[in-house]
């Protein structure tokens, strides 16, 4: 494996936590109500035309950033770039969370979803997460050790919508996200030889493949 200087992975999650703390220490509740609700790529805001939201709503988290999951963020982002790629890492990112929230919003319309769950707040890096998370899954060679992957993430996906719970459009989102990751991962094309698929590809020589 090509080794790389990872760069990417941890300057977005620096600049997410720094807007985390910037939004939420030295901001009035009602000026971060505002900057929130003007980033986020809510129904209203795209039905306005402001299609910047979906470069800022990565920026931003609802709630302060926790410390764990910052750092699972970095952890998942990071390996992918540095297995991958920047530019995979990238790609996935930006492919999930742009999509996911593109087909939100189109769901949203399509039911003609009331005012509060149109201008409702929805920002935050999880979209692209669970695309990368998806695209590590997918990007395993044909194998028992991708479909085991795959499974156990849908599985991850699909337990909010069946917990019992009213589902959220951001639980539907998040599925969305992690199926465009489970599709986009193997035409992203990492290298032979590289990343996860290099782990699976020396613990299933040998055998046959599915």
């Amino acid at each position: 494996m090509t080794t790389r200087l990872v760069r990417l992975a941890p300057a977005y999650v620096g600049a997410v936590l720094a807007g985390s703390y910037a939004t939420h220490r030295l901001l009035t509740p009602a000026a971060r109500e505002r900057l929130l609700r003007r980033c986020s790529t809510n129904a209203d805001n795209l039905d306005g035309g402001r299609w910047d939201t979906l470069a800022t709503s990565a920026l931003l988290t609802e709630g302060p950033l926790e410390l764990p999951y910052a750092l699972l963020l970095l952890a998942v982002l990071g390996y992918a770039e540095y297995a991958y790629g920047a530019w995979w890492a990238a790609t996935a990112f930006v492919c999930g969370h742009v999509g996911a929230s593109l087909l939100v919003y189109a769901g949203l319309r399509a039911v003609h979803a009331g005012a509060p769950t149109r201008s409702a707040t929805d920002v935050g890096p999880s979209y692209g997460y669970q695309a990368v998370l998806g695209a590590l899954g997918a990007s395993l060679p044909k194998s028992a050790a991708r479909n085991s992957a795959c499974a156990a993430l849908l599985a991850f996906g699909v337990r909010p919508l069946l917990s019992g719970r009213r589902p959220t459009f951001t639980d539907v989102g998040h599925l969305t996200a992690l199926g465009l990751g489970l599709v986009l991962g193997p035409g992203l094309g990492p290298r032979p030889g590289t990343g996860l698929g290099a782990w699976a590809s020396r613990g299933t020589r040998g055998t046959r493949t599915v």
